[in-house]
């Protein structure tokens, strides 16, 4: 389940990010709009593609007319056609002429006269449509569907297919254009409609169109993914100011920098004058604080030096007195501690280190103890404390002492960085500490003075300074040593 929700966690920050949203509306927008860029322009050069066949095929159809005659009321058509694709067998390029006229059941019913009998024609139920004369390019080639028969002067512009033995494309246009002839027959003049189909394969228009879609996919596809390269700087050109601002606010965090420095854009300028204004107030206010801190300690050190001066005063009230000296000191380092702050500079735990060692190794020199410091330092990377550095010799002045005065030869310090976390280990090779003590010395509200002699008062105020940075410490057997080890873990985000 804590996986689940780290998970969780990552995910809803990733979304939750600027750099997210808008890679997301970027992408979204080039995924989109593209395609549908794309379909668009496919769609109007079809319908542009199509309008041009149209005007083809009607120049086609006026080309015919051209030549064609009605003469007693008999069509005719030269044996040669202009157009040299109309005399080639199955050539791609077809032209028919056919006749709607009414049945004989119709004819005999109506009475009046031929010309009367055809201007009706569009108007009956049932036509017969005969084939009055078709190009030598549709021989071997029969029609499948029944071809349009529009009225005198109209366009019927559709497609259809043809069949054939040796036609392995069968969809066509189709353009059918319906005219009338005026013919003399018996020395009366009578109309003669007839409508003239112009056939084409969609091969070419296919092959045209499919040319057109390749071609403009492919440089969709390089327009895209030249977008995303310049997206992707762009946002990286956008993005670098908060890049930059996160850069200094970790080493603000890390103690390396004490105010932000770099020169940020218009929108941020604002932000960062605050948080300026903020690093320095806050460390102003706890300076102060401490400043204050050692004002009462010294002016309650005064009257109580003299109070333990009097020599009238009893033996009980002389131990009172050093004990509420004792509680005073404690408390006051209590609350002088600086406590977890993102605002601390960094303090190098090696260094601090060396000056303690130095000298614990003067004060302790009668005993002859060894000191082994396992300090885990590479010149890219230091162990750093992100706190005061007058908390950390606290805390490592205490349990140095402690380690001192409970060891007999050897106290070994190891520092080391695991995971964002800084891990502080002191153990030596003294006696230790009980199960009972242990849980002692990790109880809210155990006195200072209650402690086992060589890990006295110090404990409590390492407990607390722990506390105050949301630390945790630990108190087991050195496997190493075999006296007590205290480790301290301080996890940075």
């Amino acid at each position: 389940m804590r996986r689940l929700a780290n998970r969780l966690g990552q995910r809803l920050g990733i979304v939750n990010s600027l750099k997210f949203r808008l890679i997301l509306s970027a992408g979204l927008m080039i995924l989109l709009v593209l395609p549908l860029i794309g379909f668009t322009l496919s769609n109007a050069f079809e319908q542009k593609l199509t309008q041009s066949m149209k005007r083809e095929l009607s120049a086609y159809s006026y080309a015919i007319l051209a030549v064609t005659e009605v003469e007693s009321n008999q069509l005719m058509m030269p044996e040669q056609l202009l157009e040299n694709q109309f005399n080639v067998a199955q050539s791609g390029l077809y032209a028919t002429i056919t006749q709607s006229i009414p049945t004989q059941k119709q004819s005999i019913e109506k009475k009046a006269s031929q010309t009367q009998q055809i201007k009706n024609s569009a108007t009956l139920d049932k036509l017969e449509v005969t084939t009055l004369w078709q190009s030598q390019s549709l021989l071997g080639l029969k029609l499948s569907e029944k071809l349009a028969e529009p009225d005198v002067g109209q366009v019927n512009f559709t497609q259809m297919q043809l069949a054939g033995f040796e036609l392995t494309e069968n969809n066509h246009f189709v353009y059918s254009f319906t005219v009338s002839f005026t013919t003399n027959v018996n020395n009366e003049r009578i109309d003669f409609p007839l409508t003239i189909h112009i056939i084409k394969s969609l091969t070419d228009f296919e092959q045209l169109l499919k040319q057109f879609q390749q071609q403009l996919w492919v440089w969709l596809m390089v327009l895209m993914s030249l977008l995303v390269v310049i997206q992707v700087f762009w946002l990286l050109w956008t993005l670098k100011p908060l890049h930059i601002l996160k850069q200094e606010l970790q080493r603000v965090e890390q103690g390396n920098l004490d105010r932000l420095q770099k020169d940020y854009p218009v929108e941020l300028k604002q932000v960062t004058n605050q948080l300026n204004l903020l690093l320095a107030t806050e460390q102003g206010q706890r300076k102060r604080y401490r400043n204050a801190l050692a004002d009462l300690a010294h002016s309650l050190k005064t009257p109580l030096a003299v109070m333990q001066s009097q020599q009238e005063l009893s033996q009980d009230s002389q131990q009172q007195l050093t004990v509420i000296n004792k509680i005073i000191e404690h408390q006051l380092k209590r609350a002088q501690s600086a406590g977890e702050s993102s605002w601390h500079l960094g303090v190098n735990v090696d260094e601090v280190l060396t000056k303690l060692l130095n000298s614990l190794a003067k004060i302790y020199h009668d005993k002859g103890l060894t000191f082994i410091n396992n300090t885990q330092e590479t010149d890219n990377e230091k162990s750093m404390f992100r706190g005061d550095e007058a908390d950390l010799l606290e805390l490592m002045g205490n349990l140095l002492d402690n380690a001192c005065k409970a060891a007999k030869v050897t106290v070994l310090i190891d520092v080391k960085t695991v995971n964002k976390s800084l891990v502080i280990t002191v153990a030596d090779d003294g006696s230790g500490l009980t199960d009972e003590e242990k849980s002692q010395v990790l109880q809210r509200g155990i006195r200072a003075d209650t402690y086992q002699h060589g890990h006295g008062i110090g404990l409590a105020i390492v407990r607390d300074l722990v506390s105050s940075y949301h630390g945790e410490l630990s108190i087991s057997k050195s496997e190493q040593l075999g006296g007590a080890e205290f480790t301290l873990t301080f996890t940075y985000k």
